[in-house]
Formats: structure tokens, C-alpha cells, sequence
């Protein structure tokens, strides 16, 4: 063995021993620009009651020419950072969930020069509309292991980039925003995260997919290349909605049952904000009121790997989590990818009092 491998091993850090993951803060953040509607009935054939009946959403944000999802990222972090009274350069990690990234080579290191976390490993994870709750589990993992002490997990999007705009079965359905969550590790045997399932199906990928363009130019002879790009996203809603309202109650089933919970000890339902006609099958399939469904839909449309922190970060805000409160997220959408996670809420202050 070699001086430099010697020394080489003596940059890899021993694990440390930890007990349990918390959450320490949310955030999120918005384009200014909202298109109702009526104003999206301009462009395509559709209207308010058409979209609202079949989806029951009523608006979205898209990223203005000023704006940037880079610049969302930041603020949704720096927010969450906020709440919990941490400064940046305190994170370990940072997992930025995007399917949508402003650099394909990866936009997470981006994410931490722009907030300063200078001792931060930082890397995308891509699980679509799943993405932010896979990495949310992916963070508990690092932290259970003792690899990383404090983490920070995005979920950022900016669908509008691939939305046919003038497709009225796809264009109204998506929005763009962020949306994070800051976890720690706890030494003292308190753990938030009580248990989580994930779940994966490439082979019905096909009905909601963002395709590369298969377009080839000519190289030299009789060599070509594949022009890069994407296709813009290609959806079959009535198959995306078989999978979810079979798949999204299974789940929640066996994660419910293989943690001894039982659906009237939970506080709140936070389901990916898809469509509120999932949102209701399933909260009339575990028979939760619908009071204690998490909803924001209306005002953001689909805002994939968003969706789940931005309607943690307003109902925390709104003054309706409670210390103690348990929580079931659930995520699905391209991949096929879904999963579950039932997280308890703990002692979080509110920056804003």
C-alpha cells in the first residue's frame, strides 16, 4: 500500500451514532405571475368550469422572464433555514428534487453557492412528482446512518419549460414553484419519522412521460447524432388517474398496517396535489374528513415535486399543525414512482411571531 492511499483513506469520516431524524423548518416559494382559468381559455378551447369540474384547480404560477427556478430554490430554502434558526453553512447535504433543471449536469450545486452552504455536498435526485418525498427518505437515510447531521431537501420544478401550451388535456394542469424542508439528527431517541414505503413500476412509464426528441442529424459519413432537447410532456390522464386512485390507497394500506397506525389517529392527509378528485377518493377511501385533507390545489395547479412542501409551509402558517400532530404524505406521478411517508410534527417556531 502506497503513502497515497494511506492518506486517502484518512479523508473519509467515521460514522457517527444517531438515534432518529427531525424536521426543523419548511419553506417555499412562488412566481409572482398567476394565469387563471379564464385567461388560459384565451389560448386553448377550455374554460373555469370545464377545468375546475374535471381537476378543481383554478390557477397557476409560471415563471416570469425576471425570474428563475434557481431563484425559487434559494428563497424556498432560505425560508426553511429561517424557521429553523439555522445559517447555511451549518448543512451537510442538500438533495434538490427537480425533474426540470436549469443545468442538466445538476443544479443542486448551484442551489448551495447561492445560499452559501459552502460545506454542503449538494446533488439532484429525479422522481418526478415523487421527487420530493423520495428525498425526503433518502435524507432519513443519511442522517440514520450517521453519514450527515443536517440536511436540506428541495423539491423544485418548472414544468411550464416542457407544457404543450396549446394541448388543453395537459396545459392546465401544471404550475411551477418550490418548496423545502430541513431535517437534523436527533440524539436523543425522538424520531419524527415514523415509517415510510416506496414504490416503483417502469413498465407503465409510458402514460406520463418527457421524452427526449428522437430527431438525428448528420454526423460524418454515414455516422449521425442524436439532436438533444425533449418532446413536450406526454400524459394519458385517464391512465394516470387508474394508477392513482388504485395504487395511492394500496399503499397507504400496507404502510398503515406495517406501522400499526390507524387512519383516525392521523391529523392530516398531504397527498401530491394532482388532481382533487384523487384527493377525495382517497381521503373517502380511509374515511378522513375531508377537513383534515391538505389542500391548495386550487391556487398552484400540479407543481410536481412542489406540491408536498408548499401545502406543508401554508398550513403551517395557517396556524393548523400542532406539536404532536401526525401527518401521511403521499406522492405519485411519473416513473412510474409513488410512495408514503407518515412523519410527526414536533416542536417548530414560526419566524414570523
Amino acid at each position: 500500500m502506497t503513502d497515497a492511499t494511506l492518506d486517502s483513506t484518512a479523508l473519509v469520516e467515521p460514522l457517527h451514532n444517531t438515534s432518529g431524524v427531525l424536521l426543523r423548518g419548511c419553506g417555499s416559494a412562488t412566481p409572482t405571475r398567476s394565469i387563471s382559468n379564464d385567461e388560459l381559455g384565451k389560448r386553448v378551447d377550455t374554460n373555469d368550469a370545464w377545468i375546475r369540474s374535471r381537476t378543481g384547480i383554478a390557477a397557476r404560477r409560471v415563471v416570469g422572464a425576471d425570474e428563475s427556478l434557481g431563484e425559487l430554490s434559494g428563497l424556498a430554502a432560505e425560508r426553511a433555514l429561517e424557521m429553523a434558526g439555522w445559517q447555511a453553512d451549518s448543512l451537510d447535504l442538500i438533495i434538490l428534487a427537480t425533474s426540470t433543471p436549469d443545468d442538466l449536469f445538476g443544479s443542486a450545486p448551484r442551489l448551495q453557492a447561492r445560499i452559501g452552504a459552502v460545506n454542503a455536498v449538494a446533488f439532484d435526485l429525479t422522481a418526478a412528482c415523487s421527487g420530493f418525498l423520495f428525498g425526503l427518505v433518502t435524507a432519513a437515510q443519511y442522517i440514520r446512518s450517521g453519514a450527515m447531521r443536517r440536511i436540506l431537501v428541495v423539491g423544485a420544478d418548472q414544468l411550464s419549460r416542457w407544457v404543450d401550451w396549446d394541448d388543453r388535456r395537459s396545459c392546465v394542469l401544471f404550475g411551477d414553484a418550490a418548496g423545502a424542508v430541513v431535517m437534523e439528527a436527533s440524539a436523543d431517541g425522538n424520531d419524527d419519522l415514523e415509517g415510510f414505503l416506496l414504490r416503483s413500476d417502469g413498465s407503465r412509464g409510458g402514460v406520463l412521460q418527457l421524452p427526449q426528441v428522437t430527431e438525428r442529424r448528420e454526423l460524418i459519413g454515414d455516422a449521425s447524432h442524436q439532436r438533444g432537447g425533449f418532446e413536450p410532456i406526454q400524459m394519458n390522464g385517464q391512465e394516470v388517474y387508474k394508477f392513482a386512485v388504485r395504487e395511492v390507497p394500496a399503499i397507504l394500506a400496507s404502510l398503515l398496517n406495517s406501522t400499526g397506525t390507524n387512519p383516525d389517529s392521523l391529523d392530516w392527509l398531504l397527498l401530491h396535489q394532482a388532481n382533487q378528485r384523487i384527493l377525495d377518493a382517497v381521503a373517502e377511501r380511509f374515511k378522513i374528513p375531508t377537513e383534515r385533507v391538505l389542500s391548495n390545489l386550487a391556487f398552484y395547479g400540479n407543481t410536481s415535486a412542489a406540491s408536498i412542501p408548499i401545502a406543508l409551509t401554508e398550513a403551517f402558517y395557517a396556524n393548523m399543525l400542532n406539536e404532536g400532530d401526525t401527518l401521511l404524505f403521499t406522492a405519485f406521478g411519473a416513473g412510474l414512482n409513488w410512495g408514503s411517508v407518515i412523519l410527526n410534527w414536533g416542536q417548530i417556531n414560526n419566524p414570523e411571531r
